[in-house]
């Protein structure tokens, strides 16, 4: 009783509850430069060129070497590049999306 009587006198602030949209202040990084792959000569060589090859290396300067790959490597290897650049174009459209995101955040 004598609590409340102490709090009848007082005033009681208002709550207000206001909602605020804060646009985030993140910059858009420019994309990274394009890679530039130099040209690479291949050859095929086999025994019916073995010895031409040979003298056409050795013609500029060079010391024979083979890297060798099989049929089956070679197909692996294809089906690999192709597989990083199918990774590659779906991590561009990520970010293509939250560059999107966040340029509509701002409007």
């Amino acid at each position: 009783m004598t609590l409340s009587g102490c709090l009848s006198g007082m005033l009681i602030p208002e709550i207000v509850t206001k909602t605020e949209y804060v646009t985030p202040n993140i910059a858009l990084q420019e994309p990274p430069k394009p890679v530039d792959m130099p040209d690479v000569e291949w050859f095929v060589v086999n025994e019916d060129n073995l010895d031409e090859f040979i003298v056409r290396v050795e013609a500029v300067g060079g010391v024979p070497a083979f890297i060798a790959i099989t049929p089956k490597g070679y197909e692996n290897l294809a089906i690999g590049i192709n597989d990083l650049r199918r990774y590659v174009l779906q991590q561009k459209e990520i970010i293509a999306y939250y560059e999107k995101s966040i340029t509509q955040i701002g409007e």
